[in-house]
């Protein structure tokens, strides 16, 4: 059986050793460290973080959520006074996703994806995963106004909560299953956050943005010298982040980049690669701080008998949960079947069909980046609604992926008796 600690780090990840600490105050940290690292615990404390906010936003004092959320703070300067839900959409999630890339770098140089036939699949299902869930939006929305911006919102995936679902469920499944599910997820997400540069940047900033590539590059030039001074790393990556946030795109996408230049081969006598170091000290950070916070302040919805009725009456909302539970699984399953039976990719070690099925369902949770792509997408009323599709489709492809992933474990636990 996968132990918790399998769950969360490949061959290549370690472990902190209990030697290292003195004491019991600091060895207590240290499991509590651990304990963070785990997506189950993510995935808890991000459901947690949702259900809190839907608590608050529709309570008697939903009117203080809102005032929270809508509080600006910070310098006028470089466009830096934003709202406190702006400062989680747009700050916060770049460490969501500069752990994500950390991760995906990893498995694409050392680990289950360094075979090119493997890396295939999960790219090829990300795509799937993007295309069929807009095609199936833009056919159900049928030209309603907002359509133009709104099919973008069902072709993402949401990393930490799919992840979340899969670690509660089916502890048995190969490891080779998380890979694949956590590869397809980022790279959606990737193609999602381009989507968000190009459908969402209002103004570009050219001399921010060569900002950005030099500061990148830099970045990159300091991994390849093996500088490994934070006092360096730490203001850089501020700089990047300001600097994609003024040139007018989406600065999550500075998170991504910085992931993805970040070294991930331990050099000779080296204990651990950057990537791994950081991931390893930075996961947990992102698992209890970040994305519950984003959620905290992007899930607060008014949600009413009536509104939940107008996801199902209404074209837009309705062609946000078709595309996230129908396209979704068609789309990522299909890819995955046609790219297999055309001998450009292979399924993953220990991983069937039925598995696979079962993951394409989990797909369907769009969550955190659905629910930022509909932020931006729409406004007022119809994006109320958009956000209630995509946590309404959320629930039922969680609920649907868990109970095909239940019968799933139980199958892979019977085979390994």
């Amino acid at each position: 059986m996968l132990t918790v600690r399998r769950e969360v780090w490949s061959a290549t990840a370690r472990s902190i050793p209990e030697e290292s600490f003195v004491g019991q105050p600091r060895q207590a940290a240290a499991e509590f460290v651990r304990y963070l690292r785990t997506e189950t615990t993510g995935g808890m404390i991000l459901l947690a973080a949702t259900a809190i906010a839907l608590l608050w936003a529709n309570s008697p004092l939903g009117e203080s959520y809102r005032v929270v959320r809508d509080f600006h703070i910070g310098p006028h300067l470089l466009h830096l006074d934003l709202s406190v839900g702006d400062w989680a959409k747009d700050g916060l999630l770049a460490l969501f996703f500069f752990v994500a890339g950390l991760e995906l770098k990893r498995e694409l140089v050392v680990g289950e994806l360094s075979r090119p036939k493997k890396a295939v699949l999960p790219i090829a299902a990300a795509l799937g995963g993007m295309v069929v869930p807009a095609v199936v939006a833009l056919i159900a929305g049928g030209g309603a106004p907002g359509m133009d911006r709104a099919w973008a919102i069902p072709t993402a995936t949401d990393i930490a909560f799919a992840l979340g679902v899969l670690a509660l469920t089916a502890s048995n499944l190969p490891s080779s299953a998380r890979v694949f599910l956590l590869s397809l997820a980022v790279v959606d997400d990737l193609g999602a956050i381009f989507l968000i540069a190009v459908l969402f940047t209002t103004s570009f900033n050219l001399v921010a943005a060569l900002v950005a590539v030099v500061s990148l590059a830099l970045y990159a030039f300091l991994q390849y010298k093996r500088v490994r001074t934070a006092w360096i790393y730490v203001p850089l990556a501020i700089v990047v982040w300001v600097a994609v946030h003024s040139a007018g795109v989406h600065a999550t996408i500075a998170g991504v980049a910085l992931g993805l230049l970040t070294r991930v081969r331990p050099d000779q006598g080296e204990e651990e690669a950057p990537a791994i170091r950081l991931e390893h000290r930075l996961q947990p950070w992102s698992a209890a701080v970040a994305v519950p916070v984003f959620a905290l302040f992007a899930a607060g919805i008014a949600v009413s008998g009536e509104s939940l009725g107008r996801v199902f009456t209404e074209a837009v909302p309705l062609a946000v949960f078709l595309g996230l539970v129908v396209g979704k699984a068609v789309g990522i399953f299909g890819a995955c079947f046609a790219a297999v039976k055309l001998r450009l990719a292979e399924k993953p070690s220990g991983v069937g069909w039925r598995d696979i099925a079962a993951l394409s369902l989990l797909g369907g949770v769009g969550f955190t980046v659905s629910l930022l792509i509909a932020d931006l997408a729409l406004e007022g009323e119809a994006s109320e609604l958009a956000r209630t599709a995509v946590l309404l489709a959320s629930a039922v492809c969680s609920l649907a992926g868990a109970a095909m992933l239940v019968r799933r474990n139980k199958v892979h636990a019977a085979a390994e008796d």
